[in-house]
C-alpha cells in the first residue's frame, strides 16, 4: 500500500466512490473540491494497485494554529481492517506536530458508533456535550437544527 499527499486530481476519484463507501447515505456535499485544492498539505491518501482506498482531509486552524483538524476520512469497506485509518491518521498527527498544533479535534455524527469506537482507540477524547445519545456526550445542534454530533479532541504532546 502507498501514501502520499492528496493531490487536486484525486478529487473526482474520491467523490465518485463517497457515496458507496458509506453505504448509500449521501456524503459527497460534505466534499467540496475545495479540500483538494487547499488543504493538500495536511490531507492523505492511501493507494493500493493504483487505485485510492483511503483518503482524510485534514488542516491546521487559522482561528487556532495550535489547532488541527480532521474534517472528513473514509476507508473502501474492503480496507477497513487492513490499518488504514489508522496509519493516515498518524500520518496526519506527524504534519500538525510539525506545523505545531497541540490537539487535534474531529466530530462525528452520534449514530456512527464505528467511527466512536475507532477514535477513542485512537486516543481521542469526547468533549462535554449539551445532551447524550445512547450514553455518549452530544452537542446538540452543531451541523443545524437537529444535527448533532460526537465532538472529539486528543493532545498531540503529553
Amino acid at each position: 500500500m502507498h501514501f502520499r499527499h492528496v493531490l487536486e486530481s484525486d478529487y473526482i476519484p474520491v467523490i465518485s466512490v463517497i457515496d458507496d463507501w458509506w453505504g448509500g447515505r449521501p456524503m459527497a456535499d460534505m466534499l467540496p473540491k475545495l479540500f483538494f485544492q487547499h488543504f493538500q498539505d495536511t490531507s492523505f491518501v492511501a493507494e493500493q494497485n493504483g487505485q485510492i482506498v483511503g483518503f482524510l482531509i485534514g488542516f491546521v486552524s487559522q482561528t487556532y494554529p495550535e489547532q488541527a483538524y480532521i474534517h472528513f476520512i473514509g476507508v473502501h469497506p474492503e480496507h477497513r481492517k487492513d490499518g488504514v485509518a489508522k496509519r493516515l491518521y498518524e500520518m496526519f498527527f506527524d504534519k500538525a506536530r510539525e506545523k505545531g498544533c497541540e490537539i487535534v479535534r474531529c466530530v462525528t455524527s452520534p449514530v456512527n458508533k464505528t467511527s466512536i469506537a475507532f477514535h477513542t482507540r485512537m486516543g481521542f477524547r469526547i468533549d462535554q456535550g449539551t445532551g447524550e445519545v445512547d450514553g455518549v456526550q452530544v452537542t446538540a445542534n452543531y451541523d443545524g437544527k437537529g444535527h448533532d454530533r460526537v465532538l472529539f479532541v486528543k493532545a498531540l504532546r503529553p
